[in-house]
């Protein structure tokens, strides 16, 4: 998911897609312990992606307290 698709989203659409994001990231692990994974590149960008959106929430969850 794009930044600019993540930027739209509440706080609450933010943690649901983390969590969705994480389990994921699990899924592609336990197939890389399995050895079922066909493409190994999908890890990291998982992991980037995960990284992107609790960025977002991050300056959401500051801009909303700063504005309170």
């Amino acid at each position: 998911m794009k930044s600019t698709e993540l930027r739209k989203k509440d706080i609450a659409g933010l943690q649901t897609e983390i969590k969705e994001l994480q389990r994921a990231h699990f899924g592609l692990r336990m197939q890389k312990a399995t050895q079922q994974i066909t493409n190994t590149a999908t890890l990291p960008a998982a992991r980037r992606a995960i990284a992107r959106a609790k960025t977002i929430l991050v300056e959401k969850q500051r801009a909303e307290s700063s504005a309170t």
